[in-house]
């Protein structure tokens, strides 16, 4: 064990001494963990509403009187500042007054309204709510207009109306689930979803690129010279998949602490989230053992593991959500160790689950990291017989 060690810390050291590593694997995914979550992260206590036009009118006032009764947070503003909130991620929905719908409300016709949506997982769920305030508007609108066109004054049926609210105690209903989507995402914080996202590629990613140097190993003759010494080749290939497994295995620790320490996200059971986390080290640990004993080019096996990385991982659901997947692509994601590791910390993290309920993704993981890993070390056995 103590010459496994030696070779695998060697690893990590040289693979450390390259600067712009310590860059892309430390300090890279917490920025871009920061901007995601700035940009489009939501913490779901408060749905905020963009009101654009109609300043001043009946139809305004009424859509904005209600939303705040709804609870929501509601800013006014022009159409194009309802766009710009929408965009950087400071609204949930907006809705957009023109001055024909303004119109059309006086005069007690039908009022189209123009609704955008942010592109916030909670958007929709925000939206369902915003769309009920809309539907209560509608109707004491069209009582009002009945009771008007039945003969009574305006002030009379609007009198009426409000006594009648006040004898009248409205049904009230509680919506458990209208949509799984929205359901799935309720109650996560701002940086929740992104961390669980950036930690997987961002592992992965760099376990790939970081195959780079296995190949400067054998090239430089690193391995030839520690086979020279007592070591079996068995110890030598085991060295070399337990470094690539450790640097693995201490980015992935580095965000999920950095991230719970910086911007509160919450893992969850951590020790749960620590076993998602090494079966996930392995199965990247194995891929990078793969390409750096096929290929005998440092640079393209770093434009490979790039390009590999990030397709496995849009895949696999660390960039769009899988929640949003189409169903062709769900089933196709379930190819990539990314959607099983997404799935397994997504059930930690929302649902508290116990770790009988995460045992098929780790059980998969584990099945992934055998295979990879008896390949990469059967190419690594081949590649040191071959000439470089």
């Amino acid at each position: 064990m103590k010459v496994i060690f030696a070779i695998a810390g060697v690893e990590v050291r040289r693979f450390l001494r390259d600067r712009s590593n310590i860059f892309f694997v430390f300090i890279f995914p917490l920025l871009l963990i920061l901007l995601l979550g700035t940009q489009f992260g939501s913490s779901n206590s408060e749905t905020r509403v963009a009101l654009g036009g109609g300043s001043g009118t009946v139809l305004e006032s009424s859509i904005s009187e209600q939303l705040e009764a709804d609870g929501m947070q509601v800013e006014s503003g022009t159409a194009q500042v309802v766009r710009e909130q929408l965009g950087r991620g400071r609204a949930d929905v907006g809705v957009i007054i023109s001055p024909e719908a303004a119109a059309a409300f006086n005069d007690g016709r039908v009022a189209d309204l123009e609704i955008l949506t942010a592109s916030q997982a909670s958007a929709q769920a925000a939206l369902q709510e915003v769309k009920g305030s809309l539907m209560a508007i509608s109707v004491r609108h069209s009582q009002r207009a009945a009771l008007e066109q039945a003969g009574l004054p305006a002030e009379a049926a609007a009198s009426a109306l409000a006594q009648a609210k006040e004898a009248v105690q409205a049904p009230r209903v509680d919506i458990v689930d209208t949509d799984n989507t929205s359901q799935e995402f309720r109650g996560l914080g701002v940086f929740d979803l992104g961390a669980v996202q950036q930690l997987l590629l961002f592992i992965f990613l760099s376990s790939l690129t970081g195959a780079a140097t296995l190949i400067q190993a054998r090239r430089f003759g690193v391995i030839p010279r520690t086979m020279a010494a007592p070591v079996t080749s068995g110890q030598t290939i085991i060295g070399q998949a337990a470094g690539r497994f450790g640097i693995a295995s201490v980015q992935g620790a580095y965000i999920l602490v950095g991230t719970a320490l910086l911007f509160g996200v919450d893992w969850g059971n951590l020790w749960l989230t620590a076993l998602v986390l090494l079966a996930f080290s392995a199965v990247a640990a194995a891929a990078a053992m793969i390409i750096g004993s096929l290929l005998d080019h440092d640079g393209a096996a770093t434009g490979i593991g790039i390009g590999a990385g990030l397709v496995l991982a849009g895949l696999g659901g660390c960039m769009v959500p899988p929640e949003f997947f189409a169903e062709p692509l769900q089933s196709i994601s379930w190819l990539t160790p990314h959607r099983w590791a997404y799935d397994a910390l997504a059930a930690i993290q929302r649902r508290d689950a116990s770790f009988s309920d995460i045992l098929p993704g780790l059980g998969v993981l584990a099945g992934m990291a055998a295979v990879l890993l008896f390949c990469g070390a059967w190419f690594l056995r081949r590649s040191l017989r071959r000439a470089l």
